[in-house]
């Protein structure tokens, strides 16, 4: 099978790999172009560039997919299946129309569920305790194509976003390998998604990640976990920014007002939220490192009435 890969950050490389594995010839890997990153802006390669680079698969990466020339080169690879996998750019029909198996996405939850951007971190913000995997025809909206297959993973107490994105991705890319088959010998179901329980998701943004104490402790733990590792969770202390990193839930009510320090231990402190306590048992502060509560609190002084986010 001549395929063409679009992926871009780490997510999509264990698919790009997984094709590979499956003896499929793999022609072109397109992704996003390099980007500047850090306070030199060195220019730095996405991930799919990277592990396409290693094994030996041509690269190419469009500033925007649409334009004529680029739509021209990809066509001369003669591609007869294309694979996405959070490329990053919206794909026009002409595209889309272009392989004889047309083209297919691994989208990171239950479709028509969390359509659009950052699905993986909405379904821990939102308390979700199961999600999934995707593959779907791709059509001219927004992951609004017709469903092929769908595999479920259930999300643990313990997970972030960073954990629940590994699974997912490994999930994904055996999927994706294991449906071509029946797209190619005609056997897939292709399923039409239900509008009226479609739900749209954006982009994650650093404010995402301010901490409203007002919201309940249980809502809070779920921004902690889904915001984990980027842009994560945060608050301020004595003007500092401090980042809580992983805390548990109390249903402790106390007449403190929210984001006021409750509660003070050895190891973990915590905080009255809207409803409920936040015990807090990571944290970094502005300008340290990552660290546990209870070196946190060998360092810093923190009483009982001490009041984040002022």
């Amino acid at each position: 099978m001549r395929i063409i890969f679009m992926g871009t950050p780490d997510f999509a490389v264990g698919t790009l790999e997984a094709l590979v594995n499956a003896g499929h010839e793999v022609v072109l890997a397109v992704t996003q172009p390099d980007k500047p990153q850090g306070r030199k802006q060195i220019l730095v390669a996405p991930p799919v560039k990277q592990t396409a680079e290693k094994l030996g698969i041509p690269v190419y990466q469009p500033k925007r997919v649409r334009e004529p020339e680029a739509l021209a080169l990809l066509r001369g690879y003669e591609p007869e299946l294309i694979v996405v996998a959070a490329f990053g750019q919206i794909l026009p029909k002409e595209l889309l129309d272009m392989p004889t198996y047309g083209c297919i996405n691994v989208h990171a939850s239950l479709l028509p569920k969390y359509r659009g951007a950052a699905p993986i971190q909405w379904a821990i913000l939102n308390g979700d305790a199961v999600t999934g995997v995707t593959i779907m025809r791709m059509d001219v909206g927004l992951d609004t194509g017709d469903m092929i297959a769908k595999a479920e993973v259930a999300i643990t107490p313990e997970d972030t976003g960073g954990s629940l994105f590994d699974r997912l991705a490994e999930t994904g890319a055996k999927l994706c390998v294991d449906t071509i088959p029946s797209i190619v010998d005609g056997t897939a179901v292709y399923t039409p998604q239900d509008e009226q329980a479609a739900t749209k998701v954006g982009q994650i943004s650093k404010k995402d990640g301010l901490i409203d104490f007002t919201r309940s402790a249980a809502a809070i733990e779920c921004q902690i976990r889904g915001l984990n590792p980027w842009p994560s969770a945060y608050t301020s202390l004595a003007g500092k920014t401090l980042k809580i990193w992983s805390a548990q839930v109390s249903d402790r009510q106390t007449e403190a007002q929210p984001g006021t320090v409750v509660l003070v231990e050895k190891d973990r402190f915590g905080v009255q939220t809207g409803d409920g306590m936040l015990i807090c048992t990571e944290v970094q502060l502005e300008g340290k490192k990552r660290m546990s509560a209870a070196d946190f609190l060998l360092g810093n002084s923190l009483t009982a009435d001490t009041k984040l986010g002022e």
